[in-house]
């Protein structure tokens, strides 16, 4: 994946000579990478928007059909219509366009053991990450994080006849789809007639902000054979929408970009600015009761100013049974410095015990190259988890030199509900051969100062509620 996504990337620069700049070039590239993968896999398109109906065309020609189709395909109804929407030619040259046809066309998209369009599109992110590009800042789930959070809390819409599904910062789709592609691989892809229709129309839903990653998610999701329901929008500062979900998979955006004010929202117990813990709540309000919600939170969620505040009532509406501490550099090469967790908890229920583990202690950071982020990371984990998605499995505490501890609620309260508990003793930190790089450091310095103008904010914002006094 990595030279096809340096072949495409090669081809950018070429194409910013036709006045296109990376964001576009990725846009129509998903578009034509859609239509192929479409092609292969013998996905209904309309006639005359097919990729062989492209491939033959050339020169002004091409330019015009290549209009004419995402044309026809944003004036589709339903889902179709839905992808296509706003999709317009960026090509001023047919020739570029030509070239890009004939580049997508050499490959089987369809084949290859990864997600295609996802790979792609991150791997192009990256690239532009590294050169310093606007619009970078986005980034992903990391797969084998996905995988391992899907397997262990088992999001099967056959537990009930109506289970649903739900990612609220959905991103390109990663979490729903890798729920899905879990669902056909325990069930050998042998799902019940009766369930089949439901399971793909009315059980993946998701949110998300920017479009180009949400057009992602719906391409996606089409390609295998569902119709998501992706919402276009910001989950934490519009009203609620009144749906509830049973099961929630979710990384938020990390950092405070955009959170200048706590959200006007009445279903909102604690007022604060900062996005993670505004998320929190945004998922304990659509999560059913009895439902289980996974989410990934950077360190100064567990320990800011209103996190005790908000995890206090989580603890009371729910069992935060468990916590995994994830490597550092999980989030490589977009935030190498981030340092983040996984909570994992059941609505309906009060948290008794609050189990650890720690995947982070001397355990070497993640790099992109000599040290990738692998499924044997979270091995010892998902074996520690246990069975029940909602933790409720035989579990065993490892004990102080161990990597999985129990704490009571009890011991919780007294730290007031902070959940920054560490008792390993990290050597990699003393090790000077050992030690984050440079920008690193940075990056997590950053982390924690934007942890700080949170509070300065939150400060702020209850001295202007009191009238400056």
């Amino acid at each position: 994946m990595s030279d096809i996504v340096n072949k495409l990337w090669g081809f950018c620069h070429t194409l910013r000579h036709d006045g296109i700049d990376y964001g576009d070039y990725i846009e129509q590239l998903t578009y034509l990478l859609f239509l192929k993968m479409a092609d292969e896999k013998g996905v209904c398109i309309p006639k005359d928007c097919t990729w062989e109906s492209l491939k033959k065309e050339s020169g002004t020609s091409l330019l015009d059909h290549y209009s004419d189709v995402l044309r026809k395909l944003r004036e589709e109804k339903g889902l179709l219509g839905d992808i296509f929407a706003q999709a317009m030619p960026r090509f001023n040259n047919a020739v570029n366009l030509k070239r890009l046809i004939t580049m997508i066309d050499d490959e089987k998209w369809t084949e290859m053991d990864v997600d295609v369009k996802g790979a792609a599109f991150e791997g192009l992110l990256e690239k532009a990450a590294s050169e310093g590009k606007k619009g970078a800042g986005q980034y992903f789930t990391p797969r084998p994080l996905i995988q391992s959070i899907v397997g262990v809390m088992k999001p099967d819409p056959r537990e009930t006849p109506d289970f649903t599904i739900c990612d609220p910062a959905c991103g390109t789709g990663g979490f729903l789809m890798r729920a899905y592609e879990w669902l056909m691989e325990i069930t050998k892809g042998a799902l019940d007639r009766k369930d089949v229709k439901r399971i793909k129309t009315a059980t993946y839903y998701g949110q998300e902000l920017v479009p180009r990653p949400r057009r992602l998610a719906l391409m996606n999701l089409f390609l295998h054979g569902l119709e998501p329901k992706i919402y276009l929008g910001d989950s934490i500062y519009e009203s609620k929408r009144g749906e509830q979900y049973h099961c929630i998979l979710t990384n938020p955006p990390f950092g405070t970009k955009g959170a200048n004010q706590a959200p006007e929202r009445d279903d909102f117990t604690i007022a604060t600015s900062n996005k993670q813990l505004n998320f929190i709540q945004h998922v304990m309000n659509i999560l059913r009761r009895g439902g289980r919600a996974a989410i990934v939170l950077p360190d100064n969620c567990l320990f800011e100013d209103k996190a005790g505040d908000v995890f206090e009532i989580l603890m009371h509406d729910c069992n935060l049974h468990t916590i995994l501490r994830l490597p550092r550099g999980t989030f490589t090469p977009y935030s190498p410095g981030v340092k983040a967790n996984v909570i994992f908890f059941q609505k309906g229920v009060p948290t008794e015990n609050v189990w650890i583990f720690d995947a982070r202690s001397n355990v070497p950071g993640i790099t992109k190259k000599e040290r990738p982020l692998t499924h044997a990371h979270f091995e010892e984990f998902e074996k520690c988890y246990g069975k029940d998605p909602n933790g409720q499995g035989k579990r065993q505490d490892l004990g102080e030199e161990g990597r999985f501890r129990k704490f009571h609620i009890s011991d919780i309260k007294e730290r007031d509900y902070k959940l920054d508990i560490t008792w390993l003793k990290d050597e990699t930190i003393e090790d000077a051969d050992s030690l984050p790089e440079p920008q690193d450091l940075a990056s997590e310095a950053i982390t924690e100062l934007e942890a700080v103008v949170d509070d300065l904010r939150d400060v702020l914002q209850l001295i202007e509620a009191n009238g400056g006094e």
